[in-house]
Parts: structure tokens; C-alpha cells; sequence
């Protein structure tokens, strides 16, 4: 019977006891190797370029460009990558963003040690997976308008404590086109305002805290 060859992986982490947690893991596999470890996004980019790995674990959380992005920035040089998304958060709008970006996976760190495996091998067969917790959490608000860039930076000021006028002068826009794109993503997040607004993006995962 002849041997397959195992699954390489690159593991993307910049927290060091979880990133040794996974290399224990994954050493621990006969069906499996790790090929290379990186702790943030330039890291990855460049590992992955070295090595061509068959499966990434991507940290959702890394310092300065996060994970989403360089799932991205993977993606656009070798768009048969197939990365794997690891997060302690079900928020499900970095959920859409990486899931579009296509990750081939969103897991969150609780999964079970042999759940994770099994993930990886699902991957690597070319299947998707996200996690019923997670999948509920898509569903919820499925068909609902993305926020446009210029929302984003309005919502960011608001939740900085702007008041209309200053988020003008900050943007240099007119402040009638400031209450323009209030009203729009108020709408979007079915807020009653633009303080409720905040609260709902923030629990979205939308905005960082």
C-alpha cells in the first residue's frame, strides 16, 4: 500500500503557548506536518511564498494586519490556498468578511483537539466548514446590506464620542452628507440611532473596541 503524503501545514499565531499547542498537535498526527510557523500577517505571507503549505491556520487576531487581510493578500498570489481561520470570536461580521475572502474554514480555539484534526483533513479534501454555532450567527443576518467603507468611518467617530459637525470636518465632507450616511447605516443595522448603532456593530464584530 503505498503511503500518502502528509498534510503540511503553516501555522499563523502570535500567541506562543497556543502556536506550541498546535505544533504538539499537529505533531502528534502521522497523516500530518508542520512546515512552518509564523506569528503575524508579513510572516505568513512570506512562509506561505516558501513553502506552498496544503493547509493554513490563521489567527483571526494578529498584531497589526489581521488575519482577514492576509488571508487576502494569500489568496490574490495563490488563489487555490486554503486557509483555515482560528478565532475566539463568533462575531459575524469578521465572519462574512474572511468567509468572502474565501477562508476554507472559520473555527473557533474552543473546537475539540480531534474536531480541529478532522477539520484540517476536510479541508485538505477540498470541503468547507463552519460550525453550526457559527453558521446560525451567518444566517442571522444573511441578505442584509454590507456597511460601505465611509459608513465604517462615520460609525468610528461616532463611537469616538464626534458629533456631526467635527465627523465632517474629520472626513471633509459636508455635514448634510455625514446625516446622509448615518441615516443609511442606522437603516442597515436596524438601529433606532446612532448610539444604538455603535452598540450593534461592536457586537457584530464590525468595529473593534
Amino acid at each position: 500500500m503505498v503511503q500518502a503524503d502528509p498534510i503540511r501545514i503553516l501555522s499563523v499565531e502570535d500567541h506562543p503557548v497556543f502556536r506550541e499547542g498546535l505544533a504538539t498537535i499537529i505533531g502528534s498526527q502521522p497523516d500530518m506536518l508542520l512546515v512552518a510557523q509564523a506569528s503575524n500577517a508579513v510572516e505568513a505571507i512570506a512562509e506561505f511564498r516558501r513553502h506552498h503549505p496544503d493547509v493554513t491556520l490563521m489567527d483571526l487576531r494578529l498584531p497589526g494586519t489581521n488575519g482577514t487581510d492576509a488571508l487576502i493578500a494569500i489568496r490574490g498570489e495563490f488563489p487555490h490556498a486554503r486557509i483555515i481561520m482560528l478565532t475566539t470570536s463568533d462575531s459575524d461580521g469578521e465572519i462574512q468578511r474572511a468567509m468572502r475572502a474565501g477562508a476554507s474554514a472559520y473555527i473557533l480555539k474552543s473546537m475539540p483537539k480531534d474536531e480541529l484534526l478532522n477539520v484540517v483533513r476536510s479541508v485538505h479534501r477540498g470541503q468547507r466548514h463552519v460550525p453550526p454555532e457559527v453558521a446560525a450567527r451567518l444566517a442571522e443576518h444573511m441578505g442584509e446590506e454590507d456597511l460601505t467603507t465611509r459608513e465604517l468611518e462615520v460609525l468610528r467617530l461616532i463611537r469616538d464620542g464626534y458629533r456631526n459637525k467635527q465627523i465632517a470636518d474629520q472626513l471633509a465632507i459636508a455635514e448634510t452628507t455625514v446625516n446622509f450616511h448615518i441615516k443609511n447605516l442606522v437603516g442597515k443595522l436596524q438601529a433606532n440611532d446612532r448610539t444604538h448603532a455603535v452598540t450593534i456593530a461592536l457586537r457584530r464584530g464590525l468595529l473593534q473596541i
